[in-house]
């Protein structure tokens, strides 16, 4: 956990993130920032089904992965991808958008 928060949603904002991720412990491959209302999505892939998606507070998601403060400043609209854990991720504006 960093001492500033980095994100443009406060902690306790409600996010999306996979089952794997947050029950789990899977690696978080692929971050959302929805442009429509600014919320965030933690994924463990790209194909991640929806029916596994739960909603959980933004730092629980961040306490158990601290590198996602590299990509706290990822616009609205954009995706950012990584294919391991502590690897490096990759931003792209969101193709679904």
């Amino acid at each position: 956990m960093t001492d500033v928060w980095p994100f443009d949603q406060e902690r306790n904002a409600a996010a999306i993130a996979s089952r794997q991720v947050v029950r789990e412990g899977a690696v978080i491959r692929l971050v959302v920032h929805y442009s429509d209302d600014h919320s965030w999505a933690f994924l463990d892939s790209e194909h991640s089904d929806s029916s596994d998606w739960l909603v959980v507070g933004m730092g629980n998601v961040a306490d158990k992965d601290p590198s996602l403060a590299q990509i706290a400043d990822l616009p609205p609209g954009w995706i950012a991808m990584r294919s391991s854990a502590g690897g490096p991720w990759t931003r792209q504006p969101d193709p679904d958008v």
